[in-house]
This record gives C-alpha cells, structure tokens and sequence, in this order.
C-alpha cells in the first residue's frame, strides 16, 4: 500500500490521535519489516536471541522509544511465550501508572524519575524486570489512582506504606 492510502485509513477510521504522525510511523515500520526482515515481522525474535537484541530491533523503528520496545519485547516473553536467552533487558516500561506504584510501596523516591523507576526494578528482579509492568500498571489503573486510591481492594494492601 502506498503512505497516502493508510494515512487515508488511519483518518478514515480515527485510528489514533495523532492519525498522521502514526499512519507514517506505520507505513514505516511496514517498508522496515519488508526490507531488513523479509517481510516477516516474526524474524525480528526468531532464534531465541538476547532481550538486548529483540529492544534494540524494536527501537530502530521510527517513533518507536524506550517503553513501547520494552513493552513489545514484554508481550512477547510474556503473553506469547516466545523463547527468549535471557530476560534482564527487557525493563519495567517508565509509565506514570507503573512509576505510581511503585512511589506508594517506597521503592522509589516521591520524586522517582524514569530512571530510577527502571533501576529500581532490576534490583528488584535482575533477571526480568520487565515482569512487574503489566501488573504494577493494572494495580495503578484500577485501585492505585493519583487522587481516590481504593486500598481496601488492592491485592498489596498489607504491603504498601499508604502514604499518599
């Protein structure tokens, strides 16, 4: 398909709210799988490679930064299985969901950056820090809110400070 037909899809459908930027990003990423992967969005982790390896392919996509590649390279260790060599590089997403958490169980500063959120989680898990994201995010969107939270319902109530 040419740019110009999915950008007209991506409008047409309301697909995002940056239609044009992500209608670009899109047609991209399709003229990067057809070109560097043989048209196989699967090559990208074929072979069981190094987390490293998978982040830093999902980050040679254009408009494509740290936390969608970690999150992509997530969903596919975790949700789909796909064997992996290791897991250590596959970080803990610098969401303002997950960062919230992990501020009210102290394990990073009032204050914590971005960095210290992904620091904080490889000290936690060396091995796959990554693995607190999805769940660190549904505790943060569902009972872990920035005004209301709904400790009573949490699942880390026994564990968390409260100190909002």
């Amino acid at each position: 398909m040419k740019e110009e037909d999915i950008k007209e899809i991506f409008q047409r459908k309301n697909l995002h709210r940056f239609n044009d930027v992500m209608a670009e990003n899109f047609y991209l990423g399709t003229q990067k799988i057809h070109e560097d992967y043989r048209d196989d969005a699967s090559n990208i982790w074929k072979g069981s490679p190094r987390s490293a390896t998978v982040v830093r392919r999902f980050l040679e996509f254009e408009g494509v930064g740290v936390k969608i590649a970690t999150m992509a390279a997530n969903i596919l260790a975790r949700d789909f299985k796909i064997p992996l060599r290791d897991y250590i590089c596959i970080d803990i997403s610098p969401d303002v969901q997950v960062r919230r958490v992990f501020k009210r169980l102290g394990f990073i500063s009032k204050n914590g950056s971005n960095d210290e959120l992904i620091y904080s989680a490889r000290e936690l898990n060396p091995k796959y820090p990554g693995i607190f994201d999805l769940s660190c995010w549904e505790i943060g969107r569902t009972w872990c809110g920035p005004h209301k939270p709904q400790c009573e319902n949490c699942y880390l109530e026994g564990y968390c400070p409260k100190e909002i």
